[in-house]
C-alpha cells in the first residue's frame, strides 16, 4: 500500500514539477554541480605519470562540449609531450551519431581547448590526423613544444557553457555577429528570429525533436546519460543532470529524488519535452549554421576547433549558444537543411543564439583527467 502510494504521488506530481523546468523555486534543493569539485590550484589531481602543467592542460581540455556531455575522448601517454588523443568506444552514440560526426566534432573542440591552454603555459601544439575514417578510434597525434607563452584568458575556457533558457529575443548585432562569425567565416550563416529561414529553423526544431523523442532507440539512448541522482553524478562525472539541464530548484530537487532511466521512455516525460522545445525553440535572437567544406576526419576536426573558438567568445558578448542538434541526427531533417544549403555547404551545427541580461555559471560535471588518461 505504501509503494503504491508512492508510485501515485511521483506520477501525479511529477508531469507538473517537469513543466516548470528552469523555475529556481527553491535554491537550497541545487544539485551536484562543477563547482562542487572545484580544485584548490589549477591541477585538479596529482598524477605520477604526468607533470601538473600537463594536467592542467588536460583538465581545461576536457572543459570542451560534446553530446549528452558524453566526454567521448581518451589521451595516450606516448611521452612526456607526445599524446594520442583517440575516441573512447563506450561512449558513442550509435543511436544519434551513427556515423561518429557529433563525436569527431567534440574531439576538435577538445583539441582546440588543449592548444589554447598549452600555450597559455608557454608550449605550442603539433597536430596530425591519424584517422582516416570516422569509426577508427586513435584520431589525433599531438605534440606540445616550449614556446613562448601567449596571454589567453583561460578563464574564458573554464566558464564556458550552453544556455537553454532565457534567450532575449532581440536579433543579434551587426558587430556581435561579425566577431562570432570571424573563426568560422566563410562557413558560418545567421538568420534572425524574424526572417525567413530563422522562422523555419524554430519549427523544424521542434518537429525533429518531436521525431527523436518518439524514436525508441534514440529515447533509451537519452536515458542512459541522464544523471538523476546526485549519487549518479558524482559516480559518473559526465551525462546530463538536472542542474545541466537547467532543472533548478525545488523541480530539480523533485527529479533528483523520483526520477530515474525508465520514467524517460514515458509518454509524459516525452510530451513535456516537446513542450519544453516548442517553448525554447521560439525564444532567442535567431540562429546560426555552422557548415565544413567537407566531411573528412580534418574536416570534422577543423569544424569542431574553429567552433570552439567562437563558441569561447559568447560569453564576453553576452550571447548564448544552445546547439539543437536533432535536425542534424535525424535523416530526414538532415535532408531538408542540406537541401536548403546547396551541395557544397555541409551544415554540422545548427545553433540558437540569443542575449542573456546575465551569464550562468557552468554546472555541467566533467571526469578528473586519469579516467580518460591511458599510460
Amino acid at each position: 500500500m505504501e509503494m503504491s502510494r508512492r508510485a501515485f504521488i511521483r506520477k501525479s506530481l511529477g508531469a507538473g514539477v517537469l513543466a516548470l523546468g528552469a523555475g529556481p523555486l527553491l535554491s537550497s534543493c541545487s544539485g551536484v554541480q562543477r563547482p562542487h569539485f572545484k580544485p584548490s590550484r589549477l591541477s585538479i589531481e596529482e598524477i605520477p605519470e604526468l607533470d601538473d602543467q600537463s594536467v592542467a592542460i588536460l583538465h581545461y581540455a576536457s572543459l570542451a562540449p560534446s553530446g549528452h556531455n558524453s566526454q567521448p575522448w581518451y589521451v595516450k601517454k606516448k611521452g612526456r609531450f607526445d599524446w594520442v588523443i583517440g575516441a573512447d568506444p563506450a561512449r558513442r552514440l550509435p543511436a544519434v551519431d551513427p556515423r561518429n560526426r557529433e563525436l569527431l566534432l567534440s574531439v576538435g573542440a577538445f583539441t582546440e581547448n588543449l592548444s589554447l591552454a598549452a600555450a597559455g603555459y608557454g608550449y605550442d601544439l603539433q597536430v596530425q590526423v591519424l584517422a582516416s575514417k570516422p569509426t577508427d578510434e586513435e584520431i589525433l597525434k599531438v605534440v606540445l613544444k616550449k614556446e613562448q607563452g601567449v596571454d589567453y584568458p583561460l578563464n574564458r575556457i573554464a566558464s564556458r557553457r550552453t544556455v537553454r533558457n532565457g534567450l532575449k529575443p532581440e536579433e543579434i548585432r551587426k558587430n556581435d555577429i561579425e566577431k562570432l562569425a570571424k573563426p568560422l567565416a566563410p562557413n558560418f550563416y545567421y538568420f534572425p528570429r524574424g526572417s525567413e529561414h530563422g522562422k523555419c529553423l524554430s519549427e523544424w526544431a521542434i518537429e525533429s525533436f518531436r521525431d527523436q523523442t518518439n524514436r525508441n532507440e534514440a529515447q533509451r539512448e537519452l536515458a542512459s546519460w541522464i544523471r538523476f541522482s546526485d549519487k549518479e553524478a558524482k559516480k559518473y562525472r559526465d551525462g546530463l543532470t538536472p542542474e545541466s539541464m537547467e532543472i533548478t530548484g525545488f523541480s530539480g530537487w523533485w527529479v533528483r529524488q523520483w526520477y530515474g532511466p525508465k520514467d524517460v521512455l514515458e509518454p509524459g516525460f516525452r510530451q513535456k519535452g516537446i513542450d519544453g522545445t516548442a517553448k525554447i525553440a521560439r525564444e532567442g535572437g535567431g540562429w546560426v549554421i555552422v557548415t565544413s567544406p567537407g566531411e573528412k576526419v580534418s574536416d570534422l576536426i577543423e569544424t569542431g576547433r574553429n567552433f570552439e573558438k567562437m563558441f569561447l567568445l559568447a560569453r564576453d558578448l553576452k550571447i548564448a549558444i544552445h546547439p539543437m542538434t536533432q535536425m542534424l541526427e535525424e535523416e530526414k531533417w538532415r535532408n531538408e537543411i542540406s537541401k536548403q544549403h546547396g551541395p557544397k555547404m555541409v551544415p554540422q551545427f545548427v545553433l540558437r543564439v540569443g542575449y542573456l541580461d546575465k551569464y550562468p555559471d557552468p554546472v555541467s560535471l566533467r571526469r578528473p583527467v586519469s579516467w580518460f588518461l591511458k599510460v
